[in-house]
């Protein structure tokens, strides 16, 4: 004998929906996504009975009844089985196969719980081949998400401004810094806006593209906070929300994130292939300084696999480009880390780094903190200092390797992140043997740096 689903009956009764309401309503979504169904009162007097939906019609009952309520629900909100079936803390996020907003809401909700399970969970290395197997299979978002509401570019331009702001208070203040805040205003705002009812399908994509961007700012806040498996889920999800949008080069965009991460990790496996494969995304599609952010990362994964001439040859085309278009207008989600010629004189001293050519990676590393604002991008500027300093040091200027990073320390003042504290405790154990010998810059240095883990 079926469980009467108490939880889908007080939702409906919510909703003020009579059962045969309720049943046109599903119709309804299930065409403008491409289906078509002949649900009628009795199925929604079955479900409610106990009874479960078939195929996607749990989707399109959770789409109709989120209109109704002005509020995203998902399946299981409604007491019913995930489709696929419920992801259990080891996998929430890890798939592409569902609905992106479907796997990111509980997501959202273990974050603002303090479930420990993202911030714990590992990087999967499996998961990093997902985008490159992904088939694009574009869902209708033509649902609407508030009663009557018609979603216009006035909406998708608010979100890319809180987003905007959201990025820059994490470059500032580090990733620490207005977490709850994000995953708060993505959950209850900017996902209900991506089931909108929309004046076009061009404010689709763009809702769609901004929402992958902010997507994208926390599992950036995640990186930083240290959580690699959390960052990696993050920017699946990222990315299957740049792929629906089909704004061209996005999905590429995230693709590159996640060939970085892996790097970062010292986890190549496909790392190249993420590279390569955003590259062939981008090219002809994106204006030129765009397009050199995607070939410098290529250029990274070359030669982390020891193809030494095909880096420097990539590496200098990326600067080409930045030369060639100076002028040429970022697009909003390319703006990820500040002024295109910083992120690519970033990427390029990591090659020259990788190929073992201290003194070039150490300029190049130079360039890039000079060519961000350092007020609005503080922590990334700090942590090219470090990365300087310690090219310097690689060279045998221990002098030269303090003096750049105290330097760094002076923008990691206000600054809350993992990876800068990190970075200051690198800075202690390589002054070690200079701080055993007695000099003076580095006992100096060491002291500065103590009393700056100590006040964190």
């Amino acid at each position: 004998m079926r469980t009467p689903n108490q939880r889908l009956r007080g939702l409906v009764a919510e909703s003020g929906y009579t059962y045969e309401a309720l049943a046109k309503a599903v119709r309804a979504v299930a065409a403008e996504c491409g289906g078509s169904l002949q649900t009628n009162r009795s199925a929604v007097e079955h479900w409610i009975a106990g009874a479960t939906p078939r195929g996607d019609t749990g989707r399109f009952l959770a789409v109709a009844i989120s209109r109704r309520l002005g509020r995203l629900l998902t399946p299981t909100d409604l007491g019913l089985p995930a489709a696929g079936g419920v992801e259990d803390d080891d996998t929430i996020g890890l798939s592409l196969k569902e609905d992106p907003l479907e796997a990111l809401l509980p997501m959202w909700r273990h974050e603002l719980d303090r479930r420990r399970f993202l911030a714990s969970s590992a990087y999967s290395v499996a998961a990093a081949a997902l985008p490159l197997t992904h088939i694009h299979e574009i869902a209708a978002r033509t649902a609407a998400a508030r009663t009557g509401h018609i979603v216009g570019m006035a909406e998708v331009d608010a979100v890319r401004d809180m987003i905007r702001a959201f990025s820059e208070m994490d470059e500032r203040h580090g990733g620490q810094h207005g977490r709850s805040a994000l995953v708060t205003y993505l959950r209850d705002d900017v996902a209900p806006l991506c089931r909108g009812r929309f004046r076009t399908d061009d404010v689709r994509q763009q809702m769609l593209s901004a929402a992958s961007r902010g997507v994208h700012l926390l599992g950036w806040k995640s990186y930083d906070a240290g959580q690699q498996g959390a960052a990696q889920r993050y920017y699946l999800q990222s990315y299957a929300l740049a792929a629906e949008s089909e704004i061209a080069g996005q999905d590429g965009f995230v693709m590159r994130t996640m060939a970085m991460q892996g790097l970062k990790l010292h986890r190549p496996e496909h790392c190249q292939a993420l590279a390569e494969t955003g590259l062939d995304r981008a090219k002809g599609q994106v204006d030129a300084p765009t397009e050199a952010l995607f070939r410098v990362v290529h250029a990274h994964t070359l030669a982390k696999i020891g193809k030494r001439r095909p880096a420097l040859a990539e590496a200098e085309r990326a600067r080409d480009l930045l030369v060639g278009a100076p002028g040429d207008e970022l697009t909003f989600w390319a703006l990820t880390w500040g002024p295109p010629a910083a992120s690519v004189y970033s990427r390029t001293a990591k090659v020259h780094e990788t190929l073992g050519d201290h003194r070039s990676a150490a300029e190049q590393y130079a360039l890039a903190a000079t060519a961000r604002p350092a007020r609005t991008y503080a922590r990334i500027v700090a942590l090219d200092l470090v990365a300087a300093a310690e090219m310097h040091l690689k060279q045998g200027r221990i002098e030269q390797a303090c003096d750049t990073w105290h330097q760094a320390i002076d923008h990691m003042e206000g600054v809350r992140s993992v990876r800068t504290r990190k970075a200051v405790k690198g800075i202690r154990g390589d002054l070690a043997r200079f701080r055993v010998r007695g000099l003076r810059c580095a006992t100096d240095l060491d002291a500065r740096a103590r009393d700056f883990l100590a006040a964190g």
